[in-house]
């Protein structure tokens, strides 16, 4: 596999965005929860609206083009060539449903589904070449997608992404496996990309999704936060070999995770 631009590696995750239907008041959740500043890119870009932390780009927040569209966080995997990499999703058994296209100088994206449903992006890095910033408090630290169909999943980012498959279930204590970049060791210490399993545990409803994680100093006081600007815990704060966690939700329906990882180097921090 080829390696993506500005020195981050083909398929390793290099941008984050959340849609809402209200970015004003993504704008005041974020900015209080996790130290956030925003820049609206103007009505060419449809508001998309970048956020920094400590001045360097971390994510973005953007308004719906349509309300009937999910609230959610997307990640997008790094690419040097966004069509090239638009062929193998096709050839491995997802789908486009969006792109590839520029967006003026900054880069080109599309959209895709994997073969278990669960929606992410790909970014081929122009002017904007993705985190400024990762790995530290108010930046992005890691990511899953949970899948139904394993034996679909696995198989299809090693082909789009030459991605290896290293299974930590019984570290984990569930179904869960991590995924490095081609090149590198199978390995905690190599990561970028988790992915669980859901089973018995999960509502049946619940489609295939990617969760987003965002570094925090201190995680029972992010939750804390959180439930104060009317957001909601998705799951307690709880400790993990790589460090104490929870999921949340942001006071539009957003789900996301915060973890602290100070005292630890697990996946995606070492």
């Amino acid at each position: 596999m080829s390696t993506a631009t500005d020195g981050i590696q083909e398929g390793v995750p290099c941008w984050a965005d959340v849609m809402l239907s209200d970015v004003e008041a993504g704008k005041r959740f974020y900015g209080e929860l996790l130290g956030w500043t925003f820049q609206d890119s103007g009505g060419e870009y449809g508001h998309y609206t970048q956020a920094f932390h400590d001045g360097k780009n971390v994510a973005a927040l953007a308004p719906k083009p349509d309300g009937r569209m999910p609230t959610a966080w997307s990640v997008y995997f790094a690419s040097a060539d966004a069509a090239a990499t638009a062929d193998r999703i096709r050839a491995a058994g997802g789908q486009i449903i969006m792109g590839p296209m520029a967006v003026g100088p900054f880069g080109t994206m599309l959209m895709a589904v994997d073969p278990g449903g669960a929606v992410f992006g790909v970014w081929q890095a122009g002017s904007h070449k993705g985190f400024e910033k990762r790995g530290e408090p108010g930046s992005f630290g890691w990511a899953e997608v949970f899948t139904w169909d394993v034996k679909a999943i696995d198989p299809f980012y090693e082909a789009v992404f030459g991605f290896s498959t290293h299974d930590v279930s019984d570290e984990a204590g569930i179904e869960f496996a991590i995924w490095t970049p081609a090149g590198k060791a199978a390995a905690p210490e190599n990561a970028v990309v988790g992915r669980a399993v859901m089973d018995g545990r999960f509502p049946q409803e619940m489609p295939a999704h990617f969760l987003v994680y965002f570094v925090v100093e201190d995680c029972d006081d992010t939750v804390r936060t959180a439930l104060r600007l009317r957001g909601r815990v998705r799951r307690d704060p709880q400790e993990t070999p790589y460090g104490r966690f929870a999921v949340l939700a942001d006071d539009q329906g957003a789900d996301f995770a915060v973890i602290d990882v100070s005292d630890v180097t697990g996946p995606g921090q070492g």
